[in-house]
C-alpha cells in the first residue's frame, strides 16, 4: 500500500513538521498528474510495509509531529482506517489528501476521529470533471464529500490545480458556488513535468501572474480565505477582501 516516503516536509501539513507517505493506485486519470507511476504502475513499485513505516515513526518521534497521507487516492484502500489509527496511537497527527470520490470512507475516518486535517482536490466545475479526470465521476459523491468536510469540525482546505486548458474565470465561478462558505481554498500553480500522464502537459505553459490574480479575485467572495501556492506571487493566503484588492 505505501509506495513512497518523504521523510520530512515543512509545507504539506500546515503548522506541523511532518512526513508524507504515498499510497499506490488512483481511480482518476488526470492528464496533468505527475505521479503517473503511482497511478498506472503501482504493482511494479517497491512497497514499504506498515511495520517498517511505524518503526520509522518511532525513531523520528523527537522530530516529527504529523503524517500526510497522499497518493494516488488513499481512500481506495480498505486498510486506511487501520493505518490512520496506528499513526494516531503512535502519537502523530494525521492529514489526509483526497479527491473526494469516496464519501463513505471519508465519513468513517471523520466519525472515528482519525483525521486532524483534510485537503480535498476540487478538480474543476461539476460539468468539467469528466474532461479533467478522464473517467466518469459520480458528482453526488464529490458534493457529499465537500459537505462532509465543511461540517466535520476538522481543520481543512479545498484546492484546485490551475490547469491552463481547463481553469478560467467561468470555471472558477462555478467552483466557487460548489464550495461556498469553505474555510480555506487554495489555487495551486500548474507545473509542466516530463512525467505527466498526458504528454501535452509535459511542456504546457502555466497561467501568468495576472491571470492567477484574476482567478483569486473571482473566487474570493465565495470562501472565507483564498490562497495561492507555487506561483511567483507574494500574497499567500489572503482574506476575500485582500484578494480582491490584489
Amino acid at each position: 500500500m505505501i509506495k513512497g516516503l518523504q521523510k520530512t516536509t515543512l509545507i504539506d501539513f500546515p503548522g506541523k513538521i511532518a512526513c508524507t507517505i504515498f499510497l499506490g493506485g488512483c481511480n482518476m486519470r488526470c492528464g496533468y498528474c505527475y505521479n503517473s507511476d503511482l497511478v498506472l504502475r503501482q504493482n511494479e513499485m517497491p512497497t514499504i510495509s506498515k511495520e517498517e513505516f511505524l518503526d520509522f515513526l518511532e525513531k523520528r518521534k523527537k522530530f516529527l509531529e504529523g503524517v500526510c497521507i497522499t497518493g494516488g487516492e488513499p481512500t481506495m484502500h480498505k486498510e486506511l482506517p487501520e493505518l490512520c489509527s496506528d499513526i494516531k496511537k503512535a502519537g502523530f497527527a494525521v492529514k489526509l489528501d483526497t479527491n473526494g470520490t469516496n464519501p463513505e470512507m471519508l465519513g468513517l475516518l471523520i466519525e472515528k476521529k482519525l483525521l486532524d486535517y483534510i485537503a480535498m482536490d476540487v478538480k474543476a466545475s461539476l460539468e468539467s470533471y469528466d474532461k479533467v479526470c478522464r473517467i466518469p465521476i459520480n458528482m453526488e459523491n464529490i458534493k457529499r464529500s465537500i459537505e462532509l468536510i465543511k461540517k466535520s469540525g476538522i481543520d481543512y482546505e479545498f484546492r484546485t490545480t490551475l490547469v491552463p486548458d481547463v481553469i478560467n474565470v467561468e470555471e472558477m465561478k462555478k467552483i466557487g458556488h460548489l464550495i461556498t462558505g469553505a474555510r480555506k481554498y487554495f489555487l495551486q500553480q500548474f507545473r509542466a513535468s516530463p512525467s505527466t500522464m498526458d504528454k501535452k502537459y509535459n511542456t504546457m505553459e502555466a497561467l501568468g501572474v495576472e491571470q492567477i490574480r484574476e482567478l483569486s479575485r473571482t473566487v474570493a467572495p465565495f470562501v472565507n480565505t483564498v490562497g495561492i501556492r507555487n506561483a511567483d506571487i507574494s500574497e499567500n493566503l489572503k482574506t476575500p477582501q485582500d484578494a480582491v484588492s490584489g
